[in-house]
């Protein structure tokens, strides 16, 4: 018993994470990821269309569409988009209801982040854009969200899975905050299914995108760990297997542009 004992804690000790191509502890990936977004956070939406070629806006768009409809008859809508700190997918999802006034009413967002300062650029754009009645910012952790039980009707996170430290535990607690019914779907860059479109995407991400966020935000460092973060992601089964693995039902992925992205979604029965 003591043996085993002594063998688990070593297990949980050595535990080892991700980060680009590099090897960090479990517990310590979460502060490096914190770092990265908190130095791109006021160029991240920028840079998203230098790195995609603007081919990002209609990702999420796509994306936006696949969630479907969001209807409950008379009740509010609860949407949980996690990792979506500069609100970029919250104000697609309410733009896309804007002509329904009646349902845009009901229609209330939740954007949660672990990082501040993604939080503070969405904010400021809901200010803006006159969509802070429909919008909360909430600083929290993907794996810990500070919801109940069956709280939200709609689950997103757009390309933001392939950064947290645990992915089923962060998948779990989207199952959890779920009520019956709810919709899970993810958007992330994924595995390229032909082999000279996978070449070419790995030479212009290793060989360009660092260089745009030296040259446009003066951070090479945080767009080369995007880079190998995408590298070292799950390809669509595995990501799949995860999912149906937490509980989700008739899970299923979508690639775009032979998957370049994909979109992942499962439903809480």
């Amino acid at each position: 018993m003591i043996k085993q004992l002594f063998k688990l804690r070593v297990f949980t000790f050595c535990q080892e994470a991700n980060f680009g191509f590099k090897k960090v502890k479990l517990e310590d990936k979460q502060e490096h990821v914190n770092q990265v977004f908190h130095n791109v956070a006021n160029n991240y939406d920028l840079m998203n269309d230098f790195m995609s070629v603007g081919l990002h806006r209609c990702w999420k768009n796509s994306f936006v569409e696949e969630l479907g409809s969001l209807k409950n008859g008379d009740s509010s809508i609860r949407v949980l988009d996690v990792a979506g700190g500069t609100g970029d997918i919250a104000f697609r999802i309410l733009e896309k209801h804007k002509g329904n006034n009646m349902f845009n009413e009901n229609l209330k967002i939740t954007v949660l982040d672990i990082n501040q300062s993604m939080l503070d650029v969405g904010q400021k754009r809901a200010n803006e854009l006159g969509y802070s009645n429909q919008i909360e910012f909430v600083c929290a952790n993907a794996e810990e969200l500070p919801f109940e039980a069956n709280t939200f009707d709609a689950y997103t996170i757009a390309f933001g899975i392939r950064n947290v430290p645990r992915i089923p535990k962060a998948i779990g607690e989207a199952h959890r905050v779920l009520k019956q019914g709810g919709k899970f779907q993810c958007l992330e860059f994924s595995k390229v299914q032909n082999p000279v479109l996978s070449f070419f995407n790995q030479f212009y991400q290793f060989n360009f995108i660092p260089t745009m966020g030296q040259l446009v935000a003066n951070d090479r460092h945080s767009y080369q760990y995007l880079v190998e973060s995408i590298e070292k992601f799950h390809s669509q089964q595995e990501l799949l297997k995860i999912i149906e693995e937490t509980g989700f039902r008739y899970a299923g992925f979508k690639n775009y542009m032979d998957g370049v992205v994909a979109v992942h979604f499962g439903f809480k029965l």
